[in-house]
């Protein structure tokens, strides 16, 4: 007896599979060893089935004691190494240290979402599969038909088969209803209204368990329209509710993810989405299809677009630490679950764009690949461009991103980490101006520093290439969700183009410089001001608004305190600390310390006071400072003489350990309010 819930899932769905009698039986025979058959594509448009297929020929290889890879085209990068990347990932420890992935000999390979690695089928039919072994077997499946070559070339001819997935026949309809447990004499009204479509005959399946068996319908999508409101009406509770509108906004729910919306019923929900006909099990977690996401979004957001707006606030947190805290290619996933929250950006589509030409990649540049981006600098910019370029790039190497394509650098972007005490600063017109503007109009404090996008463009187009507007939006909004800044200034040659982009991202031109004879205007954002984690929540609802220019006043900090007004502020709000009506107009409420994501909270900048002061015990010799503070602010004795008596310290002592106290608590606070560390707050549960 099986041990692993996954197993049991795999062991219900056999019992409900249907239909797909050819497919199975030309995969059987490749298995076997009966056919020559080695690559299967099966496609089909979307809800047809390809996935519930996929899982049926997982389960088959696995009882016919094949490792079983599975990838799923969505999740991949089109470029040989995201797909070598993903391969690695599904083989664990077995593929050992080898930068290649290697199919063990006898492996089946499942890639689901075909569709999405167009881009690369020329090198998966060249290169890949023709490295596999003889006994590897290989199923593609998505929503197209494959590539021509797979069809007509002589050899390929004899080891493909081709299956497209039609809708089922009267009696698989029938079978699958029966399998559901609908009655008998619903079945033929069901048949008739679901024509086949077994995403459709699935849901209706689901709804007729209910009693409800709708009259007539005259198309799949108001089809699922209506089943999807039948299933919000239906579902247990609202957690189970909560679950699916969490399906419904993030790019792959995790029970861990639910946990942050729903507690302890986690587990229980998590199960029960798995088993929605539209939601599929997969390595990163679950995903719906995109029709139910599509109507379930809308259908949310319309009824209770505040409690909706909420979950997209702890699915965009659960994100944002993932984010953080991971490294390297480990942040691609929780990326594109940010990207997904920005669905509707006109940035953000270009990442679905580029997918079609190919990867989606934007990494860390080699160092040989310095001279192309510099030659791609010369050639748009001049030559006095590129000799900053080179130059800016020997000193900051390790913020050259780029993306490759088979031919090479395809797009790039530099960003200047700034200041450095670099003479290039003084030397560089655009760098000048720039910090002649933050001296101006937001000086920087200490420890506090800015982002420069000073160069990008693309091999093609330069600053109109689809591969530069990929490289500076991904690597900008993991740099700005990323990193503490103080502002970030992006540089552009072609204002006409980028304008629009810039205008809908709340960033406003600036300055701008001369080099070389051509004009670089520059665009900017006080970060201070307009923190990165409001900015992201303003970008998510201009993709519905469509609103542009900069950002509201309302949501707008007051100017940056320097740090000698900021210290001052902070022994005033010690004062005052339990008196909310004062403490609401100290000067702090415009910091750090007393942001929400719904704005300043004067019970947020309290607790983030108390926190620090709690902080400060974990310092070497800091029981002593927090014990001094505790007694005198947080739990505050009625005079000095009265803490000082309390804490057994004579009162000079006293008064040394207070002011030695507020110099390290202000000192504390003050990487808060710079972002160098975090607010403190339990984790978030929204029901």
């Amino acid at each position: 007896m099986s041990t692993h819930l996954g197993d049991l899932l795999d062991h219900a769905r056999r019992q409900r599979f249907v239909g797909r009698r050819r497919e199975l039986a030309d995969f059987d025979d490749a298995v076997g060893g009966r056919s020559p058959r080695r690559v299967l594509f099966v496609h089909g448009q979307g809800g047809i089935g390809k996935t519930t297929l996929l899982l049926e020929l997982r389960a088959r290889a696995r009882a016919a004691g094949r490792v079983v890879v599975q990838v799923d085209g969505r999740e991949v990068d089109p470029s040989p190494a995201g797909v070598q990347t993903a391969v690695r990932l599904a083989l664990g420890p077995q593929c050992g240290d080898s930068p290649v992935a290697q199919l063990p000999a006898g492996a089946v390979l499942l890639v689901d979402g075909y569709e999405q690695l167009t881009a690369i089928d020329g090198w998966l039919r060249d290169a890949f599969v023709p490295g596999l072994s003889t006994d590897n077997v290989v199923v593609l499946a998505g929503r197209d038909a494959p590539a021509a070559p797979w069809r007509t070339d002589p050899g390929w001819r004899h080891l493909v088969a081709v299956h497209r997935l039609d809708p089922f026949d009267p009696a698989e309809s029938s079978e699958l209803l029966a399998h559901a447990g609908v009655e008998p004499p619903v079945r033929p009204h069901l048949v008739g209204l679901g024509r086949g479509h077994p995403l459709t005959m699935a849901l209706l399946a689901d709804l007729a368990a209910t009693g409800q068996v709708p009259g007539a319908l005259a198309e799949a999508p108001d089809l699922i329209s209506v089943l999807l409101e039948s299933f919000l009406r239906d579902a247990p509770s609202k957690a189970h509710l909560t679950g699916l509108a969490t399906c419904a906004i993030a790019w792959v729910t995790t029970e861990d993810l639910l946990r942050q919306l729903v507690g302890a019923e986690a587990p229980e929900v998590w199960q029960w989405l798995a088993r929605r006909p539209f939601v599929t099990a997969g390595p990163h977690g679950l995903s719906i299809h995109d029709l139910a996401r599509d109507v379930l979004d809308a259908e949310f957001e319309r009824r209770s677009p505040e409690r909706y707006r909420a979950y997209r606030r702890v699915i965009k947190n659960h994100a944002l630490a993932g984010l953080r805290a991971a490294s390297g290619f480990d942040r691609q996933p929780h990326a594109q679950q940010l990207h997904l929250l920005l669905r509707n950006s006109p940035l953000t589509g270009v990442i679905s764009a580029i997918r079609a030409q190919g990867s989606a990649a934007v990494v860390p540049a080699r160092p040989d690949e310095h001279d192309r981006v510099c030659s791609i600098v010369e050639q748009f910019e001049g030559p006095a461009s590129a000799r900053l370029a080179r130059a800016w790039i020997g000193e900051q190497p390790e913020n050259l991103s780029v993306v490759r394509t088979g031919d090479g650098v395809a797009g790039f972007i530099h960003h200047l980490i700034c200041p450095g005490g670099s003479a290039l600063e003084e030397r560089d017109p655009v760098v000048r101006a720039v910090l002649d503007h933050v001296a101006r109009e937001g000086p920087i404090r200490p420890g506090e520093r800015i982002d420069i996008s000073r160069f990008f463009g693309g091999a093609r187009e330069h600053q109109r290439d689809l591969y530069a507007v990929l490289a500076g939006n991904v690597s900008s909004i993991i740099l700005w969700l990323t990193r503490p800044l103080a502002w970030s200034f992006i540089v552009t040659v072609d204002v006409g183009y980028w304008a629009p982009f810039f205008d809908y991202l709340a960033f406003v031109p600036v300055t701008e410089a001369d080099v070389g004879g051509l004009r670089h205007v520059v665009y900017g954002i006080d970060w201070r001001r307009f923190p990165p984690d409001a900015w992201f929540d303003l970008m998510r609802d201009r993709g519905h608004s469509g609103d542009t220019g900069p950002p509201p006043a309302a949501m707008v900090r007051p100017p940056a305190l320097d740090q000698v007004r900021f210290a001052t502020a902070v022994r005033a709000a010690l004062q005052t600390l339990h008196r909310p009506d004062r403490l609401a107009a100290n000067p702090l409420m415009g910091s750090a310390l007393a942001a929400t994501a719904t704005g300043p909270d004067v019970a947020r900048l309290r607790a983030t006071i108390e926190a620090a002061v709690d902080r400060l015990g974990d310092e070497p010799k800091g029981d002593q400072l927090r014990a001094v503070l505790h007694r005198t602010y947080v739990r505050a004795a009625p005079t000095q003489e009265a803490a000082a008596e309390v804490l057994d310290l004579p009162l000079s002592t006293y008064r040394r350990h207070l002011a030695r106290a507020l110099e390290h608590l202000t000192g504390l606070l003050w990487t808060v309010e710079i972002g160098e560390v975090g607010q403190p707050g339990p984790p978030q549960h929204i029901r």
